[in-house]
């Protein structure tokens, strides 16, 4: 059957689990531990090299750009080893037809030395690490499986990075710890020499309720903590550190659609592939109620534009209250992500994103300043 693109999400990346949810850590807020036997077993698995030709042929046939992207995530990828991503790459320029292959992996950090730094930066990897601040701040929740910390093991991963000239992006988890400090927190990874940082709110709903765990953010906080640093961002580092909430308020001045997939009006294009070839419609939704097909049954572009992956990104504008809909912030972040809408909105109705009086703090906080640029690019 040919390829009808009109039914294809605009643009979709896949979060490809090699090792599914294996880790060599045990982070205390990991959401992604308890997925380890999704696929029926809780036994390490690695995708083999069937399955990721199958994988990676059928991903550069649904795709139409000329450049394509393919994200490794985990668990900790790493994981599966030097080797896999060797025949990855060597089965990637086989399928490629003369398309630009760009390879992003996210990753703790702790598993890097000099080979796979070298071999990271020979193949122009993109990469993620994940740090959540200076020592106290980041081993309070990013510890081994026997409670060991693991700061020290993470700082020597990043400075191999930048050894080998790799530019990380930083992912920075915001807690009920780390968000009362936001420049410090900033600070520190401007010491690092940082120059991509995405701050990602610890959202734990307890089971059942509207209340979140002891560890989760505040919702009011993380306005402020964003604020916090937005200020110093403006004095000391446009131009100079992307954080990628600050850039995706901005796109707002010049009528840009969001590429995160959190502030999307619709989503459903960044689906989860597991090591096994199951695939999910978000990393946050792998569950067996969510389970779409096998890659081996069905191809990569049926599943992606499959009725029922088009619904789930359907869902996320059809079903916003209606305290949101007439929310002058809505541009800005179009009820966020699904998962983290549980609460009730100020009228009663339900499905209000939890983060949301932090949203309207932050927007609130930065909106003269993207009101200015916008002003200046409108009369040029």
């Amino acid at each position: 059957m040919g390829l009808n693109i009109h039914n294809m999400p605009d643009s979709f990346q896949i979060f490809v689990k090699p090792v599914g949810a294996t880790c060599n850590l045990g982070c205390a807020y990991c959401y992604y531990l308890g997925k380890r036997n999704i696929c029926g077993t809780d036994v390490l698995g690695k995708m083999s090299h069937e399955i990721l030709e199958t994988y990676i042929r059928q991903h550069l046939e649904a795709s139409q750009d000329d450049m394509v992207m393919f994200s490794w995530h985990g668990g900790e990828p790493l994981l599966a080893g030097i080797e896999f991503y060797e025949k990855a790459i060597e089965l990637q320029k086989k399928f490629s037809a003369g398309r630009r292959i760009v390879n992003g992996i996210q990753t703790n950090g702790t598993l890097l030395n000099e080979k796979w730094c070298r071999f990271l930066s020979k193949e122009e990897f993109m990469i993620g690490i994940s740090i959540d601040g200076p020592e106290e701040m980041h081993d309070r929740y990013r510890r081994s499986a026997d409670n060991n910390p693991s700061f020290s093991r993470v700082m020597n991963g990043y400075r191999l990075l930048r050894k080998h000239d790799i530019d990380p992006e930083i992912l920075c988890v915001v807690n009920s710890f780390n968000v009362r400090h936001p420049v410090v927190v900033y600070d520190f990874f401007r010491m690092l020499g940082a120059e991509y940082i995405t701050f990602l709110p610890l959202v734990e709903r307890l089971p059942g309720t509207q209340n979140v765990s002891d560890r989760s953010v505040p919702a009011v906080g993380f306005g402020y903590f964003l604020s916090g640093i937005f200020d110093r961002w403006v004095e000391e580092d446009i131009g100079k550190i992307k954080v990628q909430i600050f850039e995706e308020a901005a796109r707002t001045a010049f009528g840009q659609e969001h590429t995160l997939c959190i502030f999307k009006k619709e989503c459903g294009g960044v689906p989860v592939i597991e090591h096994n070839g199951d695939f999910y419609p978000c990393d946050h939704f792998v569950s067996a109620e969510n389970f779409s097909g096998n890659i081996e049954k069905i191809s990569v572009a049926d599943l992606l534009r499959s009725r029922e992956q088009l619904a789930f990104g359907r869902a996320k504008s059809e079903t916003l209250p209606q305290y949101c809909i007439e929310c002058q912030f809505r541009p800005m972040c179009n009820g966020e992500c699904p998962k983290n809408r549980f609460i009730n909105a100020p009228d009663g109705e339900p499905g209000l994103n939890y983060l949301c009086e932090g949203y309207k703090c932050f927007f609130s906080h930065c909106k003269p300043f993207i009101d200015t640029i916008a002003e200046v690019w409108k009369t040029g």
